[in-house]
Parts: C-alpha cells; structure tokens; sequence
C-alpha cells in the first residue's frame, strides 16, 4: 500500500522573514565590490546585477534580461545601460529597454521590462531599497549619526558573510550577556559582574535591551532601530591602551543572501574629530586592534554557525533572553502587516 505524504505548507511569516522584509534600506555589500565590470549578487530573495556608470554612479537592476531571462550582470556596460551578452538587448538603470538591435521597433523597446532598484553609498557599503515594488523616489536612508556625522566620528566597515539564517545574527547582538562569557578573554570584555537582570526602555526609533545597575563596564546594552533600515548599536568600554576616543562603538546591519547565508556589517566606530587623536586610533586599529576584533567576530561566527538550524525550535529561554523575545516578536508583526498589506491589495 502506498501512503500518500501530503507537504507541510511554509510558514508565510517565517518565508518572508527569511528573505527579508520589504520597503525596507538594506546593505548589500561593501562598496569596492562594484569596479569596472557589473557584478552579481544574490539578496534579499532577488539575483541582482550592479554598476557604475562613466561617472561612478551606482545602479542596478535584476539580473534577468526581460528578453530570455539571460544575466545581464555578464554584459556590457554602456554607460547608465547594460548590453545583454546574449542577443545585445539594451537596459536602461531604470529598468526600461532602449534597444533591441536584432529586432529594431519591436514592442520591447521602450517598455519598463526590467525590475529595477534604487541604491545609495555610504560608510563604505552599498545600501539597496528592497520595495515591494518599484518605486520613483525611495525614502530616505537615515542611518546613525556615528555612520554620516564624519566630523565627529571615524569608523571602519568590517564586513564579512556567515553560513545560516541572518535572524541569528540578530539574537547574538540582541544578547549582551553573550559577551561576558563567550567573549571574557577579550581585552575589552573581561570586565564586570557575570550575573545580571535586564530591562527593556523604549526609544524612538526602537528599543534598547539593557543589565540594570551596570553601565561602561563590559558590552552592558544593545540597541534595536528602525530608522527605515533596522540597525543595531552597541559600545564596549575601551581601556586606555585603546588610544582615544572613548568607548568603542559597533553598528550592525545584516542582510539574507540566500537560504542559510548572511551578509553582515559591522561598523567600528569612535567618536574623534578629525586631527591628530583621529590618525592615532586609525593607526592604532589597522595596526593593533583589528586582528583582536576579527577574533572576536570568529568566536561569534563559529558558534552561530555550529548551532543547527532549527536551534530556535529548541530553546529554554530565560531572563537574560528578554531582548531576544521582543525582538522576534517585533519582527513577526512587521511580516504579518505586509502579508495582510499585500492580501488587501490583491482582493
């Protein structure tokens, strides 16, 4: 007798979840990724084709010619176009087709048959608008002053890719407690009590996970935002021998490529106004510290990628774990608000 196995439908929310929210700024990759010739990258659900026009200008477009859905991240650039390398179909960066030399006037040309996306640059990295549509004027990318304020501070963009689900990332910088422990042979984190209560403050553009009764100590808060980009802050003590600045900022950004792979960003930042004190902690860091800190991410990037990917599925959470609920929680309202959003739409 044959016994029919009828599939297990995927969970909308956790699909969407997976491959990343919409109308939502995202990072993709570091910016001197995108040189001479298009590149190909594969985010946020999408296959995406990226270039620079004759004047340096970021565009890009899904990597799918509209006329046999060949790469057009293989072509050639032709200025604010690519020339597909299969038949030399023409695409404009705002999607529309300007030429079809094998078929010249055909329907094609002069139709908008192309995806396209809006891209900015900033602190080094290159930040894609993932709207559920497309739009003419995204909205503003408002990311943290540490990353646009470049008077007052100086940072480094560490980037780097991990195996597994980019939700995890975000409940290891969601838990500060991770810090004391996993983290306690840092110069920088072997400090402070390693038992704590936590407690949560709302902001205005998120919230801020936080031990009570202990601060500039050892990685004591995490702050979550949503500023049109979700983003998270957080600041480590740094002892003298640190050099100046101050305590050690990090803002994160993380980005799905694909099914268990994450694109992470992590920004060093200190806040230190141009001159001397600036070029003392630069050199410091490329020549000292960045190793320590690439360390610090390896302990992290091990461990997240050891856990097996239903670990979620498993857990006894507890107090110190708070942050990581809330989070979540968050996270599944925003999905379940653009999946009713676009079922209204549809009806």
């Amino acid at each position: 007798m044959t016994i029919a196995i009828t599939p297990v439908a995927a969970d909308p929310v956790d699909h969407l979840l997976e491959i990343g929210l919409k109308d939502l700024w995202y990072p993709i990759c570091p910016s001197h990724f995108i040189k001479e010739n298009p590149v190909s990258l594969r985010r946020l659900g999408r296959k995406i084709a990226l270039w620079r026009d004759g004047e340096g200008v970021l565009h890009a477009l899904e990597d799918r010619c509209p006329h046999r859905g060949a790469p057009l991240s293989q072509g050639v650039v032709l200025g604010d176009r690519l020339s597909c390398p299969y038949h030399g179909v023409e695409v404009r960066h705002d999607g529309v087709v300007t030429r079809v030399p094998g078929s010249p006037g055909c329907k094609l040309e002069g139709s908008q048959a192309t995806r396209h996306f809006h891209v900015q640059e900033c602190a080094g990295a290159v930040f894609l608008y993932n709207g559920k549509e497309s739009v003419d004027v995204p909205p503003p990318l408002v990311l943290p002053e540490q990353l646009t304020d470049d008077a007052e501070y100086s940072s480094f963009l560490c980037y780097t890719e991990w195996k597994g689900d980019y939700r995890y990332v975000l409940d290891n910088v969601m838990d500060p407690m991770h810090g004391t422990y996993l983290h306690k042979q840092s110069h920088s984190m072997a400090e402070g009590d390693s038992t704590a209560k936590f407690g949560i403050r709302q902001t205005d553009t998120g919230f801020v996970f936080e031990k009570e009764g202990q601060r500039n100590v050892n990685f004591d808060w995490t702050e979550w935002a949503d500023t049109g980009i979700h983003w998270m802050r957080l600041e480590i003590p740094y002892p003298k021998t640190g050099g100046p600045g101050g305590n050690f900022i990090i803002i994160g950004a993380f980005s799905p490529i694909v099914k268990g792979m994450t694109a992470t960003f992590f920004w060093r930042v200190r806040k230190l106004p141009r001159g001397w004190e600036r070029d003392t902690w630069r050199f410091l860091y490329k020549n000292r510290l960045e190793a320590r800190h690439w360390h610090v991410l390896e302990q992290d990037r091990v461990m997240l990628e050891e856990m097996e990917p239903d670990a979620n599925q498993h857990e006894n959470l507890y107090q110190h774990d708070l942050g990581i609920v809330r989070l979540r929680r968050h996270m599944r309202n925003l999905a379940q608000a653009q999946l009713a959003e676009a079922a209204a739409a549809a009806a």
